[in-house]
């Protein structure tokens, strides 16, 4: 064999031999890559697993219970945002037939929902929740909106002769009589012309006097039945105020809701901001939602 084929055949096996030694050392090399980089994505699929099941929990059920003088149509704007955001709310009757009354109607009505609550209610809804709510675990939060969160023993009376102010006294009010109602006791609207100024205040005019018109009364015995223990005592709390609420005064409202060490939240707003700004009481909602659920 000549010397250069020869040269050529040796340097042809040489590289061979390279080659052989190489691939089996890049194949190594690779899978010390990969190993990580699957250990890295198994790690990740994990995460995300596992975030997805926390994400994945159960949203507790919205439950908004209106005050005097207003009706279950006046919490739609909330309504409208929070089953956007894939809520499940109701918006139950509150009867008006006085606190003892109200409260068990409510709680009986909270026993028929599973799972997780967020309780949510609007002036004297307030009080109704506070007493509703009691001893019940499936309530994770209170919000009260330009509400009454009154203690054990007050009642509503006591504590509107104690911060003089409002609105809703005996000259803008029109009793009624109702079918069995007791002795001294009768249905209390306010009257049409004190409505817009007492209630709605900001509101359109038209949009205030339709309001006033489909007002629901209360019976004038929810003023003097006393709280009994407040939920406030165990369940967090949150308060949506208007600081431009004719109905419950200011001041009140902050002692009440500080006394219950409720997250405040101020908008400038009448006594009905669930209808001027949804969207505030919407937001703190979501804050009691998201902070104990």
């Amino acid at each position: 064999m000549p010397a250069k084929e020869t040269t050529v055949n040796v340097a042809r096996a040489v590289q061979h031999g390279k080659l052989r030694l190489i691939i089996p050392a890049l194949a190594i090399a690779i899978a010390a890559v990969i190993i990580p980089f699957s250990q890295i994505a198994s790690a990740h699929t994990t995460n995300t697993t596992t975030r997805a099941a926390a994400s994945g929990a159960p949203k507790p059920t919205i439950v908004l219970e209106h005050g005097a003088w207003a009706n279950t149509a006046s919490w739609n704007g909330v309504i409208r945002r929070l089953q956007a955001d894939g809520y499940t709310v109701y918006a139950p009757p509150n009867p008006l037939q006085g606190l003892t009354y109200d409260s068990e109607y409510l709680a009986d009505f909270l026993h028929s929902i599973s799972g997780p609550i967020v309780l949510v209610g609007h002036s004297y809804g307030g009080a109704v929740i506070t007493n509703a709510a009691t001893g019940d675990p499936q309530v994770k939060a209170l919000v009260y909106v330009d509400a009454f969160a009154p203690a054990q023993g007050q009642t509503l009376a006591q504590l509107l002769a104690a911060y003089p102010g409002s609105c809703a006294v005996p000259s803008n009010l029109t009793v009624v009589p109702f079918p069995g109602a007791p002795a001294g006791v009768g249905d209390a609207y306010i009257t049409q012309s004190a409505f817009p100024s007492c209630m709605a205040n900001g509101l359109p005019a038209r949009e205030a006097q339709a309001l006033a018109a489909d007002q629901a009364p209360i019976a004038t015995s929810a003023l003097t039945q006393p709280t009994g223990v407040p939920a406030w005592q165990t369940i967090p709390s949150w308060a949506v105020v208007g600081t431009v609420d004719h109905a419950i005064p200011l001041a009140l409202q902050l002692a009440m809701d500080e006394n219950a060490h409720a997250h405040i939240t101020e908008v400038k707003a009448p006594h009905l901001s669930m209808i001027s700004d949804p969207g505030v009481v919407t937001s703190v909602i979501l804050q009691a939602v998201h902070a104990t659920t």
